[in-house]
């Protein structure tokens, strides 16, 4: 089963970057003898280059060389050009790669409208091309970032050619929403105008806030500088840390931030990699998780964010694991699952855990938590056996819950400041295709979404009328 990732932009490049380096990290970990297993086809392809060039697929046998299974999109070539003389220099080739040099100018339109039609039959060629080697194609991902002009605008516009292209296939997306104080000034427009397709065309997203990044790094910094947790923590154990030996050149900082993001993806992927005693199917995630189709928006959190140098978990910080799941302190976006409705949650659990302590531990949370009164038992758990290196187990917790509503309607303020004053627009009218309704019509979906989730947060407490569910024509 294959899961074929897309990476859009400046920074789902450098997410995507280091989601593959520490895959291989772990992987090499697992999987000592280099044997080109079935955990490292779900992502790999084993290519024989002896001949020169990009030689047949070996499905069994020794690892020859790998290739990752993805297409690199980037309007500017400074991040792939970093890609390709880096570590993972061998992992792609050219066929995996549409870079243009002049970048999108932080505008959706010049992503969308512009490149999006000037690249759209090179982008099916390499994806038909990629999605041939695939036996078992179990879903698309996209990691872009939302405040840009490519990752917003082209990685929307890839996220429609998905759907019009392989319409039965899941479309996951990992969207990184900037902050209030994001330097790009456009940033609102860009969000709220990607937000409008999200709505329309994603399976499944994961919202994370650059804010709540920085907050997480900050706070495990403090923590070690602090002396509080010394040497209790393990070395190479932090989930912002690449801990790789070829990384010599100092880390900039968003590095740090993109490897949350990376272990967030390597934990939702696990189970298609590994086995456990549970495994989850990520398209399971989408039809347990979406109830209804535009409320496909889930809040994640990460768990442990460092190790302890002890190996041997007593129950009671296993325990803590999971409180610490639900606490705002671990959630990838600045938001309090706790206090605002659950529609349906996952837990996705790695390493030595047995199932009867997820079982004790949800027993144990429920009561703390309002899910909506037609789903109380609204609870999806996956047990992989494979723990993230350096660590003895984690946790990937993902909501479908109201929470995430303040961060949209901060959006939506944020964009109406700017669309008052009709600032910055001529920037967007004068790409072809680009109309003012484009920015009218977007505002009005991220209204209808936050009304949908205002009608879900007035029946916490009681039993109500449900949204629109999705129809089924028999």
């Amino acid at each position: 089963r294959v899961s074929l990732p897309f990476a859009v932009g400046q920074c789902g490049n450098q997410v995507g970057c280091r989601f593959w380096e520490l895959a291989l990290r772990e992987h090499a970990a697992v999987n000592k003898k280099g044997i080109y297993d079935e955990a490292l086809s779900s992502f790999f392809r084993n290519i024989d280059i002896r001949n020169g060039g990009d030689g047949p697929d070996i499905d069994k046998g020794k690892i020859c060389s790998l290739k990752a299974r993805a297409l690199l999109i980037d309007m500017e070539e400074g991040v792939v050009n970093e890609i390709l003389q880096g570590p993972l220099r061998d992992v792609f080739d050219s066929k995996q790669l549409i870079t243009d040099v002049s970048g999108s100018g932080n505008n959706w339109a010049v992503g969308h409208m512009l490149y999006g039609n000037q690249y759209r039959e090179k982008i099916v060629e390499k994806l038909r091309k990629t999605a041939e080697h695939c036996d078992c194609l179990q879903c698309f991902f996209i990691i872009h970032s939302m405040g840009g002009g490519t990752g917003s605008g082209l990685g929307t516009f890839v996220l429609n050619l998905l759907e019009d292209e392989f319409p039965e296939v899941y479309r996951f997306v990992t969207s990184v929403y900037p902050s209030g104080e994001d330097d790009v000034i456009t940033s609102p427009y860009n969000s709220v105008l990607a937000m409008k397709e999200l709505n329309e065309h994603a399976d499944c997203v994961l919202p994370i806030e650059n804010e709540s990044l920085f907050d997480i790094v900050n706070k495990i910094h403090q923590m070690i500088n602090s002396g509080k947790l010394g040497s209790t923590v393990k070395q190479n154990s932090l989930v912002t840390s690449s801990a790789s030996s070829a990384k010599i050149v100092q880390e900039k900082p968003f590095d740090t931030m993109n490897n949350i993001v990376a272990n967030l993806l390597l934990n939702l992927t696990s189970s298609a990699r590994f086995d456990g005693s549970l495994n989850m199917d990520l398209n399971e995630i989408s039809m347990n998780l979406v109830p209804f189709p535009r409320l496909h928006y889930l809040v994640s959190s990460l768990t442990p964010l460092y190790t302890l140098a002890d190996v041997n978990v007593p129950p009671r910080r296993l325990d803590q694991m999971f409180s610490d799941a639900f606490s705002r302190d671990h959630q990838l976006i600045q938001a309090d699952p706790k206090h605002s409705l659950y529609l349906a949650c996952a837990l996705l659990v790695r390493g030595n855990v047995q199932l009867s302590d997820l079982r004790r531990n949800i027993e144990r949370l429920k009561p703390s938590l309002h899910f909506v009164s037609w789903n109380q038992e609204g609870w999806k758990t996956g047990l992989c056996s494979v723990p993230p290196v350096g660590h003895s187990h984690s946790l990937l917790a993902l909501a479908n819950n109201t929470c995430v509503k303040p961060t949209f309607i901060e959006l939506k303020d944020r964009f109406m400041k700017l669309y008052k004053k009709k600032a910055h627009l001529h920037h967007y009218l004068h790409i072809d295709g680009m109309e003012q309704s484009c920015f009218s019509e977007a505002v009005s979906s991220l209204s209808d979404l936050i009304e949908e989730y205002n009608e879900l947060d007035a029946t916490k407490g009681g039993p109500s009328a449900d949204p629109g569910r999705l129809k089924i024509a028999v």
